[in-house]
């Protein structure tokens, strides 16, 4: 069966580390593939019997972007199962990557040749986020902004693996500390739940450790809160199904994503581990290094 990767987004949200993961999966890879050309290159590669293809386009690629909605559904349309990957972060650590690798912006110059002035860093990533917001909106997203490139290349194997017809259904846990992750499908709140960080002994510790599992499962309301969004997952599973959409994430958060997140959206995805394909995630488990750019 054929599988065919489009990773596009926000410049400096590791789209070649993305790319670079695929290619060592084995998909015929292509960076920087002009517009105009995605439709061609597809249909002429799966026809040369090549069936495992990733391109990468952004903000960088010769061609008019806002055209790329357009051309991705005509390439389903003539059932090319094409997946979207759209790669982004927030402005601050998008700030702090090209800081790091002291980087100009690809839009730099083109607004420079529009304004009349050369715009800051800020600007561009406003102006670039403008830009795609209209291809983010109807394609899965996946919010760099804390992740290490270990993480990103997990995730991005995961989502490369969705057959056509299937929906991956995820569970992540994250940080409200940190942001409220831009990839999130459901957003539920566990920060009314008693604390394990307030116990010096399970401080270091994570939901995944016994420690902090029996502490938690001590409580009733902790069991009320999943039993809720159990239900409510799966009242409304069926239908989210029935909207053909392929990925499904389900957002857990906590204040530091460290135990009350990590511990309930491990539980939900036992709860639900009939279904598959499914994940569990851990947005905060994992140090953010910057050469995720």
């Amino acid at each position: 069966m054929s599988s065919v990767v489009l990773i596009t987004g926000i410049s400096g949200s590791g789209k070649s580390v993305a790319l670079k993961k695929l290619e060592d999966l084995g998909y015929n890879c292509v960076d920087n593939l002009p517009v105009a050309l995605l439709q061609a290159y597809i249909q002429q590669t799966l026809e040369n019997d090549i069936s495992q293809i990733a391109v990468a386009i952004d903000i960088r690629s010769h061609g008019n972007i806002n055209h790329l909605p357009e051309i991705i559904n005509k390439l389903r349309a003539k059932g090319i199962p094409i997946k979207v990957i759209f790669l982004d972060a927030n402005t601050e650590t998008l700030l702090h990557r090209y800081s790091e690798s002291r980087r100009a912006h690809p839009l730099t110059q083109k607004l420079k040749h529009e304004l009349g002035y050369t715009p800051s860093l800020e600007e561009c990533i406003k102006h670039e986020k403008k830009l795609l917001q209209p291809l983010k909106e109807t394609e899965h997203t996946i919010d760099t902004s804390t992740l290490a490139p270990s993480q990103l290349r997990a995730w991005v194997q995961e989502l490369s693996e969705v057959q056509p017809g299937e929906m991956l259904l995820t569970f992540e846990s994250f940080a409200f500390k940190k942001g409220l992750p831009s990839s999130a499908d459901l957003v539920f709140d566990v920060r009314c739940l008693p604390n394990p960080y307030y116990d010096i002994n399970l401080r270091q510790l994570t939901g995944r450790d016994k420690e902090v599992v029996d502490w938690l499962s001590q409580y009733d309301c902790v069991h009320d809160l999943i039993n809720d969004i159990t239900a409510y997952i799966q009242k409304w599973l069926p239908f989210y199904m029935q909207d053909t959409r392929s990925y499904l994430t389900v957002a857990i958060g906590c204040t530091g994503g460290q135990h009350r997140s990590v511990y309930v959206a491990e539980a939900l995805a036992k709860r639900f581990s009939h279904h598959q394909p499914l994940c569990v995630r851990h947005r905060a488990q994992a140090q953010f290094y910057s050469d995720i750019l």
